[in-house]
């Protein structure tokens, strides 16, 4: 058997057999790390095999104990949920009509100022750039004239688009602060509102006579006086007045012509 070992090319080996009751004897008194030997990178875990803590229940861990159930889940309390989460309701929101910038208030203001130009108006107001209003009174002034026989929504949005952009590079120029285009969308929409009266008066009498002729200049006159008001009352433009009303005036004549004839 020695001459076997020696002269078959295998290493010798330092093995010895152990008693197997005291192997397993020995592995008992000394703990599980013993099976392990020595070496730290094979050590036994003892937290292995035990539970461990699911990731929902590290967010909500709260100091309420949980009592819902399957269908039922308990929600969970404004303490217990993450600083950057939304817990509100419907109560908490915003109005529609103040998440889409309507204000029924400044309507009502801007509208009365167009009316009376010789109030006073607030400037917060002025320069506003609310839509709403001027929309409202192009389809005003397009639903009177269709009465009337005439279909003129697009001459009316186009003129309107053409007289906001000549208006806005005026009073750019003009002025040492600077407008906005939607400020002076605004403004130029709101001022069409004398421009529905005369189109509504259309519909009853004719305006090619002298008497439309009168009338037609004074809606022309009340338009860019209410418009060259608003415009130096938001610009603080003072001492130009008159040289803002006359390319208003100019603007709300193409009108003026668009109603008559």
């Amino acid at each position: 058997m020695a001459s076997f070992q020696s002269n078959d090319g295998f290493y010798q080996s330092n093995y010895v057999e152990e008693n197997p009751e005291f192997a397993q004897q020995q592995y008992g008194q000394q703990g599980g790390n013993a099976y392990y030997g020595n070496n730290p990178g094979y050590a036994y875990d003892a937290s292995y095999g035990q539970q461990q803590p699911m990731a929902g229940q590290e967010m909500y861990s709260g100091s309420s104990p949980y009592t819902g159930e399957i269908m039922t889940p308990q929600v969970p309390s404004k303490s217990d949920l993450p600083p950057d989460s939304y817990a509100g309701g419907f109560e908490d929101e915003p109005p529609l009509l103040e998440e889409l910038g309507i204000n029924f208030d400044h309507i009502y203001k801007k509208t009365l100022a167009v009316l009376n130009p010789f109030i006073v108006s607030d400037p917060n107001i002025v320069n506003e750039t609310d839509l709403t209003g001027p929309l409202c009174f192009c389809l005003a002034l397009g639903a009177t004239l269709l009465l009337g026989g005439k279909v003129s929504f697009g001459y009316i949005y186009g003129i309107s688009g053409l007289g906001v952009v000549a208006m806005y590079a005026l009073l750019n120029i003009m002025s040492m602060s600077g407008v906005t285009i939607g400020c002076v969308a605004s403004i130029v929409g709101y001022c069409i509102l004398p421009m529905v009266f005369l189109s509504i008066s259309s519909i009853v009498f004719s305006l090619k006579g002298l008497f439309g002729i009168v009338l037609s200049i004074l809606t022309v006159s009340w338009c860019s006086l209410s418009a060259s008001k608003l415009f130096v009352c938001g610009l603080n433009m003072d001492s130009q007045q008159l040289l803002v009303a006359y390319p208003c005036a100019l603007l709300y004549g193409v009108f003026a012509l668009l109603t008559v004839f």
